[in-house]
Order: C-alpha cells, then structure tokens, then sequence
C-alpha cells in the first residue's frame, strides 16, 4: 500500500480506527496548493487534548502516534483524502505515485523545485519553504486557501522565476 487510492482489505468493511479518522480529518484540512509533513499532522494531533484509547504517552515514556503512525494511515486509509498534501519532510514526492502525485501538485500549484541535476528519474520535489502549512491560517493564504504566490505562471510549473532561490538543491 503507499496511501495513494488504495485502501487495506477491509479498511472500508467498518468503522476506522479514532486515530486513522483524526490524521485523515487533518489531511482533509490541508488547504490546496499546501502541504503538512508526517512529523506535522503527529505534532498537530500531538497538540490536542488525547482522547482516551488514542496514542500518547507509551508506558515507557515514548511518544506514540508519531510520523511512522501518520504514514501507515495514510498508506492504509488515505485514498479517500487528498493524500498527496501529506508528505515527506525533504519535499520528495511519494515513491511508486510521484506521477499521480504530481499531476495533483501542479493542478493546486503546489509550490515545486527542480529534481537536482544528479537525480535520475527528473521528478520535482515540493519547494518546503513555501508550500509547508501549520494548520493555521495566515495572510499567505487566498480565500480559496492556496498561496497568494500560486498564481505566478513559473510556481504552478516547477520553474523559480528571479525573486525565489528554487533551484538552490
């Protein structure tokens, strides 16, 4: 599974788990054009009150529900979500839908980097710096929840135009 359309057997055959339904409701919050990391949606999470029987505290003092959780829900129950805004902390797009994913980036332009000249397969990464959301919304948001900066030609295709350091990999 790699979270991208496909779900678990079974995973559609009853209720999801509460943690599974909390990440996919952040997931669903994400606005177009943005993104939130695994380690993002845990903090997030992290941040609210901890219903009972959710992760937390483990007994041995180690935190629970962390970005390995976020991912194996994602890649379990994330076809239903637009599963593509959660993603990787280095901006590389999810091995096996890079493809998928990026059609979806570059609908919602997504802010993108060039693949570094060393790289085989060309595929873009997501530019972080620009495309990483909080969770709050803030005055680089448009109305429609997308960077104000999405609707410049060169962020929607990947290409830097000469105010951003893009190409910098």
């Amino acid at each position: 599974m790699s979270g991208t359309g496909d779900t678990a057997p079974g995973a559609d055959a009853g209720e999801l788990p509460a943690y599974a339904e909390r990440v996919l409701s952040v997931a669903e919050l994400i606005p177009a054009g943005r993104v939130m990391t695994y380690g993002d949606v845990a903090e997030y999470l992290a941040g609210e009150e901890q219903p009972e029987g959710l992760p937390g505290e483990g007994g041995d003092g180690r935190r629970v529900g962390g970005p390995r959780q976020v991912g194996r829900v994602m890649a379990l129950y994330g076809g239903a979500v637009p599963w593509w805004r959660v993603v990787r902390a280095d901006g590389r797009l999810l091995p096996g839908s890079e493809l998928r994913a990026l059609g979806h980036y570059r609908d919602e332009g997504t802010p993108l980097r060039a693949a570094s000249q060393g790289s085989d397969d060309h595929i873009p990464k997501i530019d972080m710096r620009r495309a990483r959301w909080d969770g709050r919304r803030d005055e680089r948001d448009d109305p429609d929840g997308r960077p104000d900066d999405r609707d410049d030609r060169d962020d929607r295709d990947g290409r830097p135009d000469d105010r951003d350091d893009a190409w910098d990999d």
